[in-house]
């Protein structure tokens, strides 16, 4: 089999022992006889599962004991409905940070709910920086100011967690950085994270939040999507995300063995700074338009300086075993997605590449 580094934005690249872990137990899972595809999520061996992948999601973030963990399906999407019905209470009107187009379609969504106050946006310089929170329009009455942590697309990252108003709930789209670096949950009401860019395939979506939080729901929040149903039936309300479970475990197990959380942001530092440097040093055949405190370390996005050069680079770096680095349809450009489980070698490899295809073509 070829080997290739796969930079997609997720469903992402899984490292390779994980793959290898589940492809042995793929038929018979610890002598159970079944695979986990098709074991009841009732029975003891899957309720054995998922137990351990919340005992280690909660070991690895220091998640304290007043916060539910939910394994929920609908993807981050989901979630920007979700939160709004579950968190309004009696509230009028919500806070957001715009930083992007992740951001955008949370704001879209929440508008069918309630009053949506955007306190600060970076659009007018093309969402290439944060603004500072001294210039935020924080409102004391708002239910949750909600900011999208990384923007997957545009490349960008928050180097901070905002603070809120006494009493207002923060809640993070944390879904392309989740488990990349470390936080302190105690500072959110709510997180929420697809899985298919650092804990597993999709299908799964992670959803961390405060005990308090669990009771101010819309009367006319559906059942499927009240957090306190979930968090009442141990996210087995209905039938869960199984494989997809599975495979996040096993994925939780793996990043303990790097060293964890702080293991991760090492690897991370690094693998970023390779290739931002790579960027900055190309004598402009390749540059991002994120300005440097904000650059993400997940999801590093640039352009060619001779834009008719992209099928080219996309191309040849296909044929070098480099694949699914073109940028996202909304922006253009390229998008190298380096999540926990990209080895420092494809990094290594890429930039390798980079600096051979300008020479060739600068």
């Amino acid at each position: 089999m070829a080997k290739v580094y796969n930079f997609s934005s997720g469903p992402a690249m899984l490292p390779h022992s994980v793959l290898a872990e589940a492809q042995s137990e793929l038929l018979d899972w610890h002598g159970s006889g079944m695979s986990v595809m098709e074991m009841s999520h009732r029975g003891k061996e899957f309720m054995e599962i998922i137990h351990d992948a919340e005992h280690d999601l909660r070991r690895l973030m220091g998640i304290p004991d007043n916060y539910h963990v939910l394994f929920l399906q609908g993807g981050a999407s989901m979630q920007f409905s979700m939160v709004p019905l579950n968190l309004l209470g009696e509230k009028k009107s919500i806070d957001v940070v715009n930083t992007g187009h992740w951001s955008k379609l949370a704001i879209k969504e929440a508008k069918r709910y309630t009053k949506v106050k955007v306190v600060a946006s970076s659009e007018d310089r093309n969402f290439s920086y944060v603004p500072a929170e001294d210039t935020w329009q924080c409102d004391p009455e708002a239910a949750y100011l909600h900011y999208t942590a990384n923007e997957t697309i545009g490349g960008l990252q928050f180097p901070f967690v905002p603070t809120t108003l006494d009493g207002v709930p923060l809640v993070c789209d944390m879904s392309s950085e989740f488990l990349s670096h470390e936080v302190d949950v105690s500072r959110f009401g709510l997180i929420y994270a697809g899985a298919q860019k650092n804990i597993g395939p999709s299908g799964l979506t992670v959803v961390i939040v405060r005990e308090d939080l669990l009771d101010r729901a819309r009367p006319v929040t559906p059942t499927m999507l009240n957090y306190r149903v979930h968090a009442d039936a141990d996210s087995m309300y209905n039938t869960p995300a199984t494989f997809p479970i599975y495979i996040a475990g096993l994925v939780l197990k793996w990043i303990g063995e790097q060293g964890g959380i702080k293991g991760i942001t090492a690897r991370n530092e690094e693998k970023s700074g390779l290739l931002y440097h790579a960027i900055d040093t190309s004598g402009g055949f390749y540059a991002t338009h994120i300005e440097t405190p904000f650059r993400s370390k997940m999801n590093v996005t640039f352009r060619l300086h001779d834009e008719s050069l992209n099928d080219t680079f996309v191309s040849e770096a296909k044929k070098n075993g480099l694949v699914q680095i073109k940028g996202h349809r909304v922006v253009g450009g390229m998008r190298a997605s380096i999540y926990n489980a990209m080895p420092i070698e494809g990094v290594k490899s890429l930039v390798h590449f980079m600096q051979d295809f300008a020479r060739q073509h600068g």
